[in-house]
């Protein structure tokens, strides 16, 4: 007896699904119950709009429009060059300060990807980074949070966001580590969502096998409806949250709940900041932010040919030098604002391979031409900034912030980020005073100092002696 609703069989049949119509046919009732449940989340309309805009060949005209209209950001703070400027930082810092003192900040890290591109398989997180403990990137983040906590005295709620590929391992993982010192119940894991793959010949959603749909995360733009489902925006209302300190699991550098970055968001009542990089050239593979007809949007590498890219203004600065590090500030009624309808966060088309069954459960042949079977869509959290009634961008430190782990090898690899890290600790070291080795390897726990002025506190005050240094 079938356990297909009605209605869903006209939905179906309306958008021409005729692969899932014949394979809920052939179907057990179990089975055909474990499908309907996958498809009650699937926005038809959405989908087949999205297909048909996939088809469409204007794109490479609206993407030269944008680059030609893009300005460089005009509403910025940029790293401080004056006394001015450091008194202006410092005003910022005291403020982010009384926030996390207060207890108004939580910290979300987007947690949902392999590290597959490094030879890990496993959570990117459980990746070992630490230059000589091999402190996993999970470890370094929760002692920073650990530390922020001990040194404001309040709350700073952790939400990780993990993915299907990655949930269960991840929360494994922290049991297993005893929760790096924190409570249990100061952290959120959440699961992003998923959306499925459509022939990007027919627009027909692709099975992975018999009653399963193809489906991939949803990006890391999922956030927002992720949040809100997992209940975690009422709570974090609930908890008097108003700012949320956004980053990815791959920085390890990067100052997390950042009390400055925190101060000028507050300051300028910004709905939502990001924090940027100056761009070490014009090609270089970094989104970058720029002022689009009175919004800030963020322009992919990928869309800039070499000679856009390098385009001056004219004061003769680039136009796209401000690179995009994956760090924002944003205000919490503001994504609960993004959660209404309507006003979701557009799809992005990724056109991909994807191994696929026909209703029956046998293998469908790749294209002879090569050409990608499927169209896969995601979500970008960057989406949200042109939503915004006020955003912000602040200018960080590079060699301080930004040192994110992507690759095997070369820039942006697992080697650069260790380097990164003991070159942190040896400044610190050096202008606490302590003695350096040209060659040493050096490496400081958050728990030791957060910031150099921290580290040259305690080792005055003897909370810890040099020879518990790591070094290597």
């Amino acid at each position: 007896m079938s356990t297909v609703p009605a209605e869903l069989l006209q939905i179906l049949s309306r958008h021409q699904q005729t692969r899932l119509l014949s394979s809920l046919q052939l179907l057990s009732p179990a089975d055909q119950a474990y499908l309907v449940t996958q498809l009650a989340d699937v926005d038809f309309d959405l989908l087949r709009s999205t297909w048909q805009s996939a088809r469409q060949d204007s794109t490479p005209t609206e993407t030269a429009d944008r680059a030609e209209q893009a300005e460089a950001p005009s509403r910025v703070v940029r790293q401080p060059a004056s006394d001015a400027d450091q008194r202006a930082w410092a005003a910022a810092r005291a403020i982010g300060q009384q926030a996390l003192s207060s207890g108004t900040v939580a910290v979300i890290t987007v947690a949902g990807g392999q590290g597959t591109r490094l030879g890990f398989e496993h959570p990117k997180g459980m990746f070992p980074i630490g230059p000589v403990s091999q402190r996993t990137l999970f470890q370094i983040f929760a002692e920073q949070i650990l530390a922020r906590r001990r040194r404001h005295q309040a709350d700073l709620p952790w939400c990780i966001m993990t993915s299907d590929a990655t949930h269960e391992e991840t929360i494994a993982f922290f049991r297993q580590q005893n929760f790096f010192g924190l409570s249990p119940d100061s952290i959120h894991f959440f699961q992003q969502g998923s959306l499925p793959a459509m022939d990007a010949a027919t627009g027909q959603l692709l099975l992975a096998a018999p009653g399963q749909l193809a489906l991939s995360p949803d990006g890391h733009g999922g956030l927002v409806t992720a949040l809100a489902k997992a209940g975690l925006l009422t709570l974090l209302q609930a908890k008097g949250v108003q700012h949320l300190y956004y980053h990815q699991v791959d920085n390890p550098t990067a100052i997390v709940a950042d009390p400055a970055l925190l101060g000028f968001h507050i300051q300028q009542q910004s709905q939502a900041t990001t924090c940027v990089v100056c761009k070490t050239s014009p090609t270089e593979r970094m989104g970058v932010l720029v002022d689009l007809q009175g919004r800030t949007e963020i322009i992919e590498y990928s869309e800039l040919t070499a000679e856009q890219a390098a385009r001056r203004n004219d004061s003769g600065q680039w136009i796209f030098w401000a690179g995009n590090t994956a760090i924002h500030v944003f205000d919490r009624q503001f994504l609960e604002s993004l959660c209404e309808t309507g006003n979701q966060l557009p799809l992005h088309i990724a056109r991909k391979q994807v191994p696929c069954v026909d209703e029956y459960g046998q293998p469908l042949p790749a294209d002879p031409s090569g050409q990608p079977n499927a169209i896969k869509l995601e979500r970008f959290i960057f989406d949200a900034l042109p939503l915004a009634a006020r955003t912000l961008i602040v200018e960080g430190n590079r060699e301080r912030e930004f040192n994110p782990v992507k690759n095997k090898s070369g820039s942006d690899s697992a080697e650069t980020c260790r380097t990164a890290l003991s070159r942190i600790a040896r400044e610190w070291l050096q202008a606490a005073g302590h003695p350096v080795g040209p060659h040493e390897v050096f490496e400081l726990s958050p728990l030791q100092a957060l910031d150099a002025e921290q580290l040259s506190e305690n080792l005055q005050r003897g909370v810890f002696s040099p020879e518990q240094l790591l070094r290597g």
